[in-house]
């Protein structure tokens, strides 16, 4: 089609780096390949973050692997912004010198 789209991410690996490389290598594959990505971004988002973790969840399972990772990524989508994370990873949006709130964090203490 004829709109711009643009996506980044960042994976910060808990306990190795298997889980944040495993993402990093097929969240956006996932996402791409998502039925929703032209109609509903913010769905194919969520789906594909979740389908990437039961793909790793089957590969840790098979290879005994003990890693896991948080994740934040951002899919711009003409001249609109979509945000996804996972666990405590965050992002910021400075807008003219200020910071926008974006997301509100995951914390412990939080439901």
């Amino acid at each position: 089609d004829d709109v711009d789209r643009a996506y980044f991410a960042v994976f910060d690996g808990h306990g190795g780096v298997d889980a944040a490389n495993y993402s990093a290598t097929h969240l956006h594959v996932n996402l791409g390949l998502h039925e929703e990505i032209v109609k509903n971004p913010a769905e194919a988002l969520k789906c594909s973050f979740q389908k990437t973790d039961e793909m790793f969840l089957f590969k840790a399972k098979r290879e005994k692997l003990r890693s896991g990772t948080t994740g934040v990524s951002a899919l711009i989508v003409g001249n609109r912004l979509h945000i996804a994370w996972l666990g405590d990873s965050q992002v910021m949006l400075v807008q003219q010198g200020k910071a926008v709130a974006l997301m509100e964090p995951h914390k412990p203490e939080r439901e």
